[in-house]
């Protein structure tokens, strides 16, 4: 098989821009996200347009169990994932930070950093032990300058690129590649 690139939040938006290139490319992908409806249609305009394998892996990554119960039910074939892509992530609140909603604080903290702090550690350690791998984790331009109302999702696109760096970091004796990206407007 082709190079295993896993993409988290790949329905829509970056997520399915991603899918879309790395297929264009020849890659094998394993898309998640948790609209399913979704998912079916990328898989089979990929499939379709590329001739690539695809392989829908659906699930919230903030629910950690079915993080760890989804990646432990990818048939062996499917299980050196080579490239991982750290999309998922939400903007939701255009609040000013004293008068925010603190249930939608969690929302956006355990997508935009806990999920990716625990996909990153459920896959890097079988790139390491294979030697190889690259993980992209999706920041924003947003996490190096605030914006009204964006105080929370700001400071969540900061720590991915602390976490980034720290990531780089502590796999600095490996062949393996940490990137950040920051897209803004």
């Amino acid at each position: 098989m082709d190079k295993i690139v896993f993409i988290t939040g790949a329905s829509s938006g970056i997520g399915a821009g991603c899918a879309r290139k790395f297929a264009s490319q020849g890659a094998s992908l394993i898309l998640n996200a948790r609209n399913v409806d979704k998912l079916n249609g990328l898989k089979e305009e990929l499939e379709k347009q590329y001739g690539v394998k695809v392989y829908l892996l659906p699930f919230d990554v903030r629910d950690r169990k079915a993080a760890m119960v989804a990646l432990e039910s990818l048939p062996e074939e499917w299980q050196a994932i080579d490239i991982l892509v750290n999309n998922a992530g939400l903007v939701i609140g255009m609040d000013k930070e004293q008068e925010g909603s603190l249930d939608e604080w969690d929302i956006v903290i355990d997508t935009n950093i806990k999920a990716l702090l625990a996909m990153t550690r459920l896959i890097v350690p079988g790139m390491v032990e294979r030697k190889r791998g690259h993980i992209i984790n999706i920041g924003s331009i947003a996490g190096d300058a605030a914006y009204p109302g964006g105080s929370v999702y700001c400071a969540t696109k900061a720590a991915v690129k602390a976490l980034s760096d720290g990531l780089r970091i502590d796999l600095v004796d490996t062949p393996l590649r940490v990137t950040n990206i920051k897209p803004g407007w």
